[in-house]
């Protein structure tokens, strides 16, 4: 019999099939962050038993939204760019495992199949969605500048259902892009077995991105509204008090993780 062969489904016998090639992956994209306090306790229900809420900010909550290039070691995904580029908004929050501080996300959506795949083998529980954001420019009139004054609008939406609407507004340089999503990531990786009787695959890991770069950081003030949608939770984690909110570009690289329990 012929060996099949592929990172992430299909196999195939040359491979080429795959949605997914092996890590590492790369990335590098622009990224919109939004820090708020939500209701006191909300994050709380949203962490499974044994992790806790973070002793500091524990009803800080991020949603971000990210417009992304990414590639695999080759690179051939460039030449091809519609395998390479996509856009998600994920929220993230702060929670306490094992005596140390991590940064988690709770819900993400994404506008590829690709980006989907590779986020349930991590441990992102990414959903599909359509996801919009204002494109900074340098030249011309059809865009805001990355200078104090440049507003910026984004959108979330699945399902044909507006999710979230953003408008953020810069008003200075930043040090620091956030500090929600800003830890090792702790994620649980799952998936039920095939008579539903319990989880084939049930574990707890972290993971942080290698090599990554920064591009300058802004900051300035936003306003976030967050819609009620059937089949979706986003608006049990409502604003309460906005925190700041952040753009830069970010390169990073995903080369694995580590399995805690």
């Amino acid at each position: 019999m012929p060996e099949l062969r592929g990172f992430l489904p299909p196999r195939s016998p040359e491979g080429r099939a795959q949605l997914v090639p092996s890590p590492p992956w790369h990335y590098s994209g622009d990224v919109l962050t939004l820090e708020y306090r939500t209701t006191p306790g909300a994050v709380a229900r949203w962490l499974p038993e044994g992790v806790e809420p973070a002793e500091e900010e524990p009803d800080a909550v991020a949603l971000v939204f990210a417009d992304w290039q990414s590639c695999a070691e080759g690179g051939e995904e460039l030449l091809d760019p519609v395998r390479a580029q996509y856009r998600e908004a994920f929220v993230v929050v702060r929670c306490r495992y094992g005596g140390q501080t991590y940064s988690r996300c709770l819900l993400i959506w994404v506008d590829k199949d690709f980006a989907l795949a590779r986020g349930w083998f991590q441990g992102y529980p990414k959903k599909l969605g359509s996801i919009w954001m204002t494109r900074p420019v340098a030249v011309g009139r059809a865009g805001p500048r990355l200078e104090p004054g440049g507003t910026f609008g984004a959108t979330l939406a699945a399902a044909d259902r507006r999710l979230a609407e953003a408008r953020f507004t810069i008003t200075g340089p930043s040090q620091t892009g956030g500090f929600v999503n800003a830890l090792p990531m702790l994620h649980s990786r799952w998936f039920p077995a095939i008579d539903g009787s319990t989880d084939a695959l049930d574990e707890l890991v972290t993971m942080r991105s290698h090599d990554v770069e920064l591009g300058p950081a802004w900051t300035g003030t936003f306003d976030l509204v967050l819609h009620e949608a059937p089949g979706e939770e986003l608006a049990s984690l409502p604003v309460r008090e906005p925190i700041a909110g952040y753009w830069r570009q970010v390169g990073a690289t995903f080369a694995g993780g580590t399995r805690l329990a």
